[in-house]
């Protein structure tokens, strides 16, 4: 399907905060999920601060994130994370020419803290509000350290919540063309970490069991949907794992949980690598980029890099820190969305099932809804 964030034909006088500069810093605030986050990017590209206050700890004992508390902890820790922003980066609000938020999707509690904190410096400094979708800001974390990767290309978008095959046409178009039918990869491997106690977050666990274990030990089966060649299914496969796991128990038979997790972990990349390279190929991109927080499993990055290398494939994705959730790449989206004239208005509200590409925007102080398309 064909989405598109982009401008319609309406503009603003411009006023002081919006005439052209040589550059534009942005401060940008990320707490969709249970990181807290701020930081300033100029140019969408240089990061001048990335600050993070990560929940993992507290979220550990309950195996996952608990919406109430991340919500209590990102109240306490918001003015702190944009004090320490705007301190690492040398500068002041009066340096700031606009300011970039996370609305959507996430959760509705957590979403709710970032864009108060962005509404009330906006409106108390006379700053420009841009609200960003939060996938969009996964993609553009791309451009911060691959200065020269350019729209278009692909990029493969896998999470926790999140598996997603995207065209990028240009800065803000968007073209789906694959997503996950049920458990996203991300949630696929924190249930199997969980099932065979390796404990929260999944990810991180499992590729780090899986470097001691023999991903050819145990064949899983890898789904593929008839008819829509580019979408996933990690469902069946996540029960595979667990009939394994019970059988093994009810046989009264140990198993090597590293063994477990490497032919595990294999399943889940040999899928996402073959759909994205194909989807690069099929669509004519000579560049593949990834993203979002699996985007730093370190056999998915391995086998991608392959595979883009056989195929002549240009192949980009963001440092570990860059993949998970961090306001430096809100910052480089909010900056393409204020360069082609975005502006959110005061009644920017926390959108939890935002669709990528839905956004709504203020033109002088007038209502303009593009791009609402059903995900």
């Amino acid at each position: 399907m064909s989405i598109h964030s982009g401008n319609d034909k309406e503009s603003k006088a411009p006023d002081t905060k919006d005439e052209k500069k040589e550059h534009v810093t942005i401060l940008a605030i990320e707490s969709s999920c249970d990181e807290t986050a701020a930081a300033v990017v100029r140019d969408g590209r240089e990061v001048l601060s990335n600050i993070i206050s990560s929940q993992i700890a507290l979220h550990t004992v309950f195996g996952g994130v608990v919406p109430e508390i991340a919500s209590r902890k990102h109240v306490e820790k918001i003015n702190y994370c944009v004090r320490e922003a705007l301190k690492e980066a040398g500068l002041g609000l009066s340096d700031i020419d606009a300011i970039g938020v996370t609305y959507g999707p996430g959760l509705v509690g957590a979403l709710l803290v970032g864009v108060s904190e962005a509404k009330s410096l906006s409106f108390a400094a006379d700053i420009p509000l841009v609200g960003v979708h939060h996938i969009e800001g996964h993609i553009s974390a791309n451009y911060i350290e691959n200065k020269e990767l350019e729209p278009p290309f692909a990029c493969l978008v896998v999470s926790g919540g999140h598996s997603h095959l995207v065209i990028v046409r240009d800065y803000g178009e968007y073209e789906i063309i694959g997503q996950t039918r049920d458990d996203a990869a991300g949630e696929a491997f924190d249930k199997v970490a969980r099932a065979i106690g390796l404990g929260y977050p999944g990810g991180p666990k499992i590729d780090k069991a899986a470097k001691e274990g023999n991903p050819d030990a145990i064949s899983f089966p890898k789904a593929n949907i008839e008819g829509a060649e580019y979408d996933f299914s990690f469902s069946g496969l996540k029960s595979a794992v667990l009939n394994y796991i019970n059988i093994a128990q009810m046989q009264g038979e140990d198993y090597s949980k590293a063994d477990l997790a490497a032919s595990f972990q294999k399943a889940v990349v040999e899928v996402l690598t073959e759909h994205a390279v194909r989807a690069a190929r099929e669509y004519g991109m000579k560049q593949l980029a990834i993203a979002g927080g699996v985007a730093s499993n370190s056999s998915l990055r391995k086998s991608l890099e392959d595979a883009c290398a056989r195929e002549g494939i240009a192949f980009y994705s963001p440092s570990p820190v860059l993949c998970t959730d961090n306001a430096a790449m809100i910052g480089a989206a909010a900056y393409y969305e204020y360069q082609k004239g975005v502006r959110s208005g005061m009644d920017l509200n926390a959108v939890p099932n935002l669709p990528l590409g839905s956004r709504e925007r203020k033109f002088h102080g007038r209502a303009s809804m593009t791009g609402q398309t059903k995900d």
